[in-house]
């Protein structure tokens, strides 16, 4: 318990921080600016999607339904594949964190790891997969018809993104990353890694074969990361986690191959675990080693003395927030399963929709559903993992709407 509260309380400052500026950047920054600029197999939207997913705060399985979206609103293959390595690999939110428990240069590298992986990526789907350009009109005119809000308002919808709906969809893994990494630091003996410690390239290869298949959100990777850093493991490799957990997981090969086909699954892997191995090297062989210190075993060197009331208070917020986002999640749950024995109205169906692991998930599929001709009005419940869908379109048409964001759906 002691290992967790330390990692917290380290992390906590920089968390709320990261927070705040992804709900910031969500409530000024239009939604179809992103789409407008992805359309075209060349390089300019493979560069767009990688610089538009480095700093979104876009969670492992939300990235998912988000660039199948993408790809529906006319975006290329190699921008959808750029944006989908890109974008789980970091964010505002994780650089900060990465910043606090692992100092400034992995929370420089660690960006541009991911955009320069994205970039490979992406271009290299262009190249092998040639698909004529696909115009976007349709997302201009939507760009133009968007509300406009007051500042004020935009403000608080900032604030609940931030503090309420995101922390509800990565607080559960964040959660999970600290529990893991405490356990590690615990009960993992110290010379675990000593057999690796002349061969960087094995090391990284052992982490890449774990990483890979492993759901990790880039912020709850990092307690991970730490934890095996002090046991041990090389920057590199630790790099390596950072990088090959967040960005690929089996829910998103799985997809992947369904929508976009094998050929950019393989690519999409290959960039992943290339890079992943080109960059561990890299730091392992190129760069000083008393670069990658965690900032834990620092402080550990230096002093003993008790944490700073500054992240006390920090942590006790984060624990605050976590806490209302789990009693909101179970209260919208229970809310559902009230209203379940509701009978429908003439021309609603209610479907069940399997896949879906956060509210970006739950918007992406409400969109695709609403676009879909013949449709009145539809709402989407996360808890419950049903929608509720008023119309004459067909369920056929419903479910190919869904289908093709990644997601399975059948009528209830």
């Amino acid at each position: 318990m002691q290992e967790i509260f330390d990692l917290i309380n380290e992390m906590s400052p920089f968390l709320l921080l990261g927070f705040l500026l992804a709900g910031l950047m969500h409530a000024f920054i239009p939604n179809r600016i992103y789409t407008h600029y992805l359309s075209g197999s060349s390089f300019k939207s493979v560069l767009y999607a990688a610089l538009f997913g480095v700093p979104l705060p876009l969670c492992s399985c939300g990235v998912i339904p988000t660039a199948m979206s993408m790809r529906k609103e006319g975006a290329s293959k190699g921008a959808t594949v750029s944006f989908l390595i890109a974008t789980p690999q970091t964010g505002l939110d994780s650089i900060f964190a990465t910043y606090s428990l692992l100092g400034l240069p992995f929370a420089i590298i660690r960006p541009i790891v991911a955009f320069c992986t994205a970039l490979i990526g992406g271009q290299a789907v262009n190249l092998f997969n040639k698909e004529a350009a696909v115009a976007a009109e349709h997302t201009e005119q939507r760009d133009y018809s968007e509300q406009h809000h007051s500042f004020m308002a935009k403000l608080i919808e900032a604030l609940r993104y931030g503090f309420i709906e995101m922390m509800g969809d990565i607080g559960k893994w964040l959660v999970i990353g600290l529990i893991v990494a405490g356990l590690i630091t615990t009960f993992v003996p110290q010379e675990f890694f000593a057999a690796f410690a002349d061969n960087s390239f094995m090391s990284i290869l052992l982490v890449l074969c774990i990483s890979i298949p492993m759901y990790v959100c880039a912020t709850g990777s990092i307690p991970i990361a730490v934890a095996l850093m002090l046991k041990g493991l090389t920057p590199g490799a630790a790099l390596v986690l950072l990088m090959a957990g967040p960005a690929a997981n089996a829910a998103s090969i799985l997809v992947i191959n369904k929508v976009l086909g094998r050929k950019t699954l393989i690519i999409y892997l290959a960039a992943i675990a290339l890079g992943a191995i080109g960059f561990g090297l890299g730091i392992d062989y190129l760069l000083p080693r008393e670069w990658f210190i965690p900032t834990l075993a620092k402080t550990a060197d230096c002093c003993n003395d008790h944490p700073e009331w500054f992240n006390i208070g920090c942590t006790i917020l984060l624990a605050l927030l976590l806490l209302y986002a789990l009693i909101d999640h179970l209260r919208g749950h229970h809310h559902h399963h009230g209203e379940e024995t509701c009978e429908l109205q003439d021309n609603m169906r209610r479907f069940t929709i399997k896949g879906m692991n956060c509210s970006h998930c739950a918007k992406n599929a409400e969109n695709a559903i609403s676009k879909v001709e013949g449709i009145e009005s539809v709402s989407v419940d996360l808890a419950s993992e049903t929608a509720t869908v008023k119309g004459t379109a067909s369920d056929a048409d419903i479910a190919q709407a869904v289908q093709a964001i990644g997601f399975k759906i059948i009528l209830s």
